[in-house]
């Protein structure tokens, strides 16, 4: 089992320990991406890093054009979420300045 996070079309962002990336999907989910996650205590950040062997990179794009909300989970409240992508040259993704969370 590894830490591992995806996003859906529908803005849910789903996160645990799995051993694959569709075992955090829900019924009725489209999975756009999904990649890995570590926890920095000392920054409070949320690390979001690399892809899903099944459903890629995270498409926040996706999100960010069709203005669709971020759902995480509430105990994620207060961290700064930031990705980095797999391509070295690639600008890291600031989650919490690019779209919109809500904390459920």
């Amino acid at each position: 089992m590894a830490p591992k996070f995806i996003i859906c079309s529908n803005g849910n962002f789903r996160i645990g320990f799995v051993d694959q990336h569709k075992d955090l999907l829900q019924p009725g989910d489209q999975c756009i991406g999904g990649g890995y996650w570590e926890i920095d205590p000392v920054g409070m950040r949320l690390i979001l890093t690399g892809h899903s062997y099944d459903f890629g990179e995270p498409k926040w794009n996706y999100l960010q054009y069709d203005g669709t909300d971020l759902r995480v989970p509430k105990d994620y409240q207060g961290l700064r979420m930031i990705y980095i992508p797999d391509e070295r040259g690639e600008a890291d993704f600031i989650v919490n300045q690019e779209l919109h969370i809500i904390y459920i």
